[in-house]
């Protein structure tokens, strides 16, 4: 019997089964690989298409390149093929693959033939694969084409055969990613003779063929080339099916790559040697770039590196940006959280004599990965770096570094020569020397080595022996001035070494400054519209050029906020807005997604998802890496600035969820008492009299009578409060406006609660002379029922006290009571729904929305209500409570009869 550590053992792996999971609702991509043009693919695919066709299979043929073949051309008889589509391309209209068209047949299955072509200009997509992608996502099966040097990480290698720079290239990862390689192969001999017979090419390009590309030696290679990478693909089916399955079986090895990149046009060799070495053992690989922290690069090798880690990304592999002092302790300190088996980076050749100023990175490197492995590549065959013509960059520049570096020597002049007639001094060179690192630090290292040549030509011949001539006639003085030259040398080498991190420093600090003062704005918003405005403006003042934001409303992704505030989107600035947003990913200028539109777009992701999407107009030359991360942090904090503010409204969305539910509970609780006892009380009544009536005296029969007609009113005035409770919660309270006899309205709330409340006495007085008051009688009725059916409720069946009087402008009504009061801490409280204390007079609580509904029947006639405890204070035990109503007494009031 297996132990449980075996059965954990022999589970399936998990990243294995979430690969095939994440593959539901996609569609399937076949690629017919090729070692060159010829072979055969799009005759394979287009047999086999009729095949399927034939089996009843809905089969539609999206683009298929016949190149005037007619026996490849026959094969399209009784297929489906899609119209293509016209498109304007460099001024003239020509024929493309119909993406749309595409989407809107949705077949089965489509065949999008030449997989590393490039779409003429105003198409979606610039690469083809692109296409098929979509195709993909939309979950159609799609059949392609390709030749083995079309893969971006051969294209060097195919130059070194065959002599011929591939142009058309794609990522290794979509050959990668595709469910299934079928290899077309024919011997390189017989491809030759079909070139011979016309089979592939038209006449007038055979020869040349022949002669430049199919040779035997350069198709014998490429088909060594494809033959390896559909092992390669093989291997690869063949571990993923043992590890879905937990077959014990030949596990790939546990290598991990560090690759290491710069500047320089070696990194490019590096990074597609590294590929094709990750490739073989199927192992996963990390670019490294890495950027000394106290010098700046320029901008031009900073748009290399940022190429090659495009490059490295397009191949497959995760990249990252380090700064550090000391590269080789953090390379390897890199390797070591890694987990890293080899390091791969580049050695240029170097002379003996070199070995003397010093070791390389790649020596010490090796030196110091102690249990890694170092794969070095080599120089030999890497395209040399095009340096910049310096007299047409920084001209002005140029010219201010000359004036400072002269202007500091003629002032170190001038005053040695004004020193040396006062006052002779032996080493008049150290101003000369200062002049040197005023330059320096002025106007950078050129401006220093200037400085030093003048100035070494100034001492000479204002101040060694003989003077005004650039001779030296002492030994001692000629060892002096190569002694001075040198110190000139180093010491603005040093200068301009402090000037140049100085200004790092400050372009850093600025950075993390501009930063930091953003973060400090979006603490102080809290709403997901106020962050978006502020994000756009920071992106404007970083970049200087237009930001505009996008989030969904309602469905539709719609312009949300635009730095300046007059930044308009056509209709392809938002087809690319919405590409992003729906894909999560770049779309626009400088990517492969509509690349005609000004501005690129960036979702904006965060752990819940794509809250919204960015655009930067950006304009030139693509974002280089500084920018790049400047934007990134920018848009870290914005996403989760919006997270937070939309959790802290759905936090107060929840409180008042909460609370309703809260209310909820109690109304029920509060229903569910204040309905049963009338119900059972009547109930009772009606069965009594139902099964005993004809035994019972009219006196007792009277007694039920009165009870149930009690119990009713009771139950009528719980459905009427919480009907009036309704009205005032939704806000549709329509309190009418009709002059009221306040009198009245006492005497008739007086009378109906006599009828309901015999025992209670009610001591009226009303002043005489009260004005009448603009408001709803019924109103107000209604709130003088309830604060006497309160008193009598808590009042200890003393007697209620009801007063009218006028105080200054206001009408003033009171109700009090001789009650046990109220403490002072709920006297706030009382008019809050469900309030309830006690039930001194022996009757059940009520619901607790008398008061709350006086409040509101109050306030809707413009007046307001407060209440008072102790309202007697001498009363001992019993203070007493008084409800206070005050309404304001209108203009033209007349005074009641």
């Amino acid at each position: 019997m297996a132990s449980s550590a075996d059965r954990h053992d022999n589970r399936p792996d998990p990243d294995a089964l979430l690969a095939a999971a994440r593959q539901d609702g996609r569609g399937r991509l076949t690629i017919f690989l090729g070692a060159a043009p010829g072979v055969g693919k799009t005759y394979a695919m287009l047999t086999r298409a009729r095949k399927l066709k034939a089996d009843g299979i809905d089969i539609v043929v999206g683009l298929a390149e016949t190149h005037g073949r007619g026996e490849t051309a026959q094969l399209l008889d009784g297929l489906e093929v899609l119209p293509r589509a016209r498109l304007e391309h460099r001024g003239r209209s020509v024929e493309g693959f119909d993406l749309d068209g595409a989407l809107a047949r949705r077949p089965r299955l489509m065949i999008v033939d030449e997989l590393a072509s490039s779409n003429p200009d105003g198409a979606r997509h610039p690469k083809r694969y692109q296409d098929i992608e979509e195709l993909l996502e939309a979950g159609i099966d799609v059949w392609t084409a390709l030749n083995v040097q079309h893969l971006e990480s051969l294209s060097d290698v195919v130059a070194d055969i065959t002599g011929v720079k591939v142009r058309e290239r794609i990522p290794d990862t979509v050959l990668r990613k595709a469910d299934q390689v079928i290899l077309v192969d024919l011997p390189p001999a017989e491809l030759i003779e079909r070139l011979k017979d016309g089979r592939i090419y038209l006449a007038d390009t055979i020869q040349r063929a022949y002669e430049r590309y199919f040779r035997l030696g350069n198709l014998t290679a490429l088909r060594e080339l494809a033959l390896r990478r559909t092992a390669d693909r093989v291997d690869d089916d063949m571990v993923d099916y043992l590890k879905r399955h937990a077959i014990e079986g030949p596990w790939a090895s546990a290598e991990r790559l560090i690759v290491c990149v710069g500047p320089d046009a070696l990194s490019e060799k590096v990074v597609r040697t590294a590929s094709r070495l990750a490739s073989g053992l199927n192992a996963p690989w990390i670019v490294v770039s890495l950027e000394r922290a106290e010098r700046e690069v320029d901008d031009a090798a900073q748009a290399r590196v940022d190429s090659w880690l495009r490059l490295a990304e397009s191949l497959g592999a995760e990249t990252r940006r380090i700064i550090a002092s000391d590269f080789v302790t953090e390379l390897i300190r890199l390797a070591r959280r890694e987990h890293a088996t080899q390091i791969v980076l580049g050695a240029h050749p170097r002379p003996r004599w070199a070995s003397w100023l010093g070791t390389s990175l790649a020596d010490e490197v090796a030196a110091s990965a102690s249990g890694l492995g170092v794969h070095l590549v080599t120089g030999e065959g890497a395209e040399p770096v095009p340096r910049p013509r310096r007299m047409s960059i920084g001209l002005a520049e140029r010219a201010r570094a000359g004036a400072v570096a002269f202007a500091s020597v003629l002032a170190a002049t001038l005053i040695g020569t004004g020193i040396d007639r006062v006052i002779p001094v032996p080493n008049v060179s150290l101003l000369f020397l200062m002049a040197v690192m005023v330059a320096a630090i002025r106007a950078g290292y050129g401006a220093a080595l200037l400085a030093a040549l003048l100035s070494g030509l100034a001492y000479n011949f204002f101040f060694i022996e003989p003077l005004y001539t650039f001779t030296i006639a002492a030994p001692h003085e000629v060892f002096a001035f190569i002694v001075f030259l040198l110190a000139a040398l180093v010491a603005g080498g040093l200068a301009s070494r402090v000037r140049e991190q100085a200004r790092t420093a400050r372009a850093r600090a600025v950075a993390v400054q501009s930063l930091y003062d953003f973060a400090g704005k979006l603490s102080g918003t809290a709403k997901p519209d106020d962050v978006l405005w502020v994000a756009v403006a920071q992106l404007h003042t970083s970049f200087g050029h237009p930001a505009v934001a996008l989030m969904p409303r309602e469905g539709e992704l719609s312009l949300a906020a635009a730095w300046p505030p007059d930044a308009e989107l056509g209709v392809a600035d938002m087809t690319a807005a919405r590409w992003a947003f729906e894909h999560g990913e770049p779309a626009g200028q400088d990517t492969g997604t509509l690349p005609s539109s000004p501005y690129q777009f960036r979702p904006l992701i965060s752990p819940h998802g794509a809250l919204g999407v960015y655009g930067l107009r950006w304009g030139g030359d693509p974002i280089d890496g500084v920018s790049e991360r400047m934007l990134l942090a920018v848009m870290d904090q914005t996403a989760i600035a919006i997270d937070r503010a939309r959790l802290a409204e759905e936090a107060i969305a929840q409180g008042a969820r909460l609370q309703g539910e809260n209310l909820r509970a109690a109304l029920l609780s509060s229903i569910s008492h204040d309905l049963r006892t009338p119900l059972s009380t009547i109930t009772g009544a009606v069965t009594s009299l139902r099964q005993l009536g004809d035994r019972m005296s009219a006196a007792s029969r009277d007694d039920l009578l009165l009870t149930i007609e009690e119990e009713s009113a009771r139950l009528s005035r719980f459905v009427a409060n919480l009907l009036d409770m309704t009205r005032i919660e939704a806000g549709t309270l329509d309190a009418r406006s009709d002059w009221i006899d306040v009198g009245d309205a006492i005497r008739a709330s007086q009378e109906r609660c006599a009828r309901y409340f015999p025992r209670l006495g009610i001591v009226t007085r009303i002043d005489p002379g009260l004005p009448l008051l603009r408001g709803d009688g019924v109103l107000l009725g209604q709130v003088l029922f309830n604060l006497l059916d309160n008193a009598a409720k808590y009042g200890g069946g003393q007697p209620v006290e009801l007063y009218a009087r006028v105080e200054g402008r206001d009408l003033v009504i009171t109700v009090t009571d001789a009650g046990p009061g109220i403490p002072p801490e709920d006297l706030g409280a009382v008019f809050e729904k469900f309030f309830r204390r006690g039930n001194p007079d022996g009757r059940p609580p009520g619901t607790g929305l008398g008061l709350s509904i006086a409040k509101g029947f109050v306030e809707a006639m413009g007046g307001t209500i407060t209440a008072e405890s102790p309202a007697q204070p001498n009363r001992g035990a019993s203070p007493g409570t008084r409800m206070v109503l005050r309404f304001p007494v209108p203009e033209g009031g007349s005074i009641a009869s």
